[in-house]
């Protein structure tokens, strides 16, 4: 049987070739050469739009760096092609990118077991075994499609900044829901007026990330970021994200004159939500101005918001633990479509579906990857419930916690932990 892999980015990259590695025939679809989507210049698959840079190398201190070490346990063809590519960046992974995709296209040209087909899919073919893997610019016809099979479908992304709950200073903060109505899920954090005065001035003056202009109509249509809500007038915030009725500090016994609320992430409570705070500052920026607050001046930032074109499905509600669609387990969602984000997460997804996909070819039982995992972890995450789901990238906060109060020695043993279920992992599936 041929497993049809739909998309030649980093996810369908890494599916066609692991799969076909594993001697498993693949029909490998694209759009390019014959057509390109308004971010694509290169006929060459992997392509790297965004950026060069797979952002930190770090395997013992930083998530990213430590999903890195366990692709490359796991055979990923992109930390192959990038440790080929790779350029001078300090303490990060940067690439050459016309290198680096020339080499991934270079591996799909010479594998016997890859057929590649330039054709544009408009309908998921649920018969037989199917990975999409067609990223935040699938094309119209094919997104509708999906949108169908997932129930729906979003068109872009805008995410509030996430903190560690262990690094907001709670003697500046207090856990209450509004009016009291809740179950001590928010954490709120109040400003007087100085406090609030100044960290306006700072947010509207604050710089802001560059956007393609295919994105931006659709991103602002839905989603209006923090930045420009209070450019419409100093306190704009304060009858929105930041209103303070009903949030009686415990010190004073009154309402602040602004609180921003924080809202649980993850069952556990490692993580937490900056309510109402998508935007579209530069992540310096955010991490600049949002530690004005004063429950946050010491704030770990896991995610930074973000607003781009991103397609992607409500994971939590479609699809399984293995990727696979809830209604048809024969149809695998790799890469950003699936909720991931960040070109190395997206990897990362499409090399996880691969392994679950050929087992489930093969009628081998299913072996999950560890949530001890920076893989698993993602995994997990994008596929349990949650009703304010959004795309999430590698960060410690989504792994099950350690009772270790020193953060350095807390992640260390993370990877420790995370690296030796990498290998136990590739221990069962093979």
């Amino acid at each position: 049987m041929k497993v049809k892999v739909i998309g030649a980015g980093l996810a369908g990259a890494e599916a066609a070739l692991y799969l076909a590695n594993r001697g498993v025939k693949v029909l490998l679809y694209d759009i390019k050469p014959n057509a390109f989507t308004p971010a694509h210049k290169s006929e060459k698959f992997a392509e790297l739009v965004c950026s060069n840079s797979l952002k930190s190398n770090d395997v013992f201190g930083n998530a990213a760096g430590l999903l890195k070490e366990e692709l490359r346990l796991l055979g990923s063809i992109t930390m192959e092609a990038a440790e080929y590519a790779k350029v001078p960046a300090g303490g990060a992974l940067a690439v050459n990118r016309e290198e680096f995709s020339a080499y991934i296209t270079d591996k799909i040209a010479a594998n016997p077991n890859i057929e590649f087909i330039s054709e544009e899919i408009k309908k998921v073919p649920t018969d037989g075994f199917t990975v999409i893997a067609t990223g935040p610019l699938t094309t119209a016809p094919l997104s509708e499609s999906i949108g169908k099979l997932a129930g729906s479908l979003y068109f872009y992304d805008a995410s509030a900044p996430i903190v560690a709950a262990d690094s907001i200073d709670m003697d500046s903060a207090f856990i209450a829901d509004r009016y009291n109505k809740g179950d001590g899920d928010h954490i709120n954090c109040p400003m007087n007026k100085d406090e609030y005065e100044a960290f306006y001035a700072a947010l509207i003056s604050a710089q802001r990330a560059t956007m393609h202009e295919f994105e931006k109509s659709d991103v602002f249509e839905g989603c209006m970021p923090v930045e420009v809500m209070a450019a419409r007038g100093k306190d704009t915030l304060r009858f929105g994200p930041l209103k303070p009725a009903g949030l009686d500090d415990p010190k004073t016994g009154r309402w602040a004159y602004a609180t921003l609320q924080l809202r649980k992430e993850d069952k556990a409570g490692t993580m937490y939500n900056m309510v109402g705070f998508q935007t579209n500052l530069k992540w310096g920026e955010q991490k600049r101005v949002f530690s004005m607050i004063p429950a946050l001046k010491n704030a770990e930032f896991l995610r930074y918001g973000v607003m781009h074109r991103n397609t992607f499905i409500n994971s939590p509600k479609a699809l399984n633990p293995d990727f696979s669609f809830k209604k048809y387990p024969n149809v695998f969602v790799a890469g950003q479509l699936s909720g991931v984000e960040g070109y190395v997460e997206s990897a990362g997804a499409g090399l996880l579906t691969a392994i679950y996909a050929e087992r489930k070819l093969k009628g081998e039982r299913e072996v999950l990857i560890s949530e001890n995992t920076v893989l698993g972890a993602l995994a997990r995450y994008i596929t349990t419930e949650n009703k304010n789901f959004q795309p999430m990238n590698a960060n410690f906060g989504i792994l099950p916690p350690l009772s270790v109060r020193d953060k350095k020695e807390r992640k260390r043993l993370m990877a420790e932990r995370s690296l030796a279920a990498v290998r136990e992992f590739i221990s069962e599936i093979n």
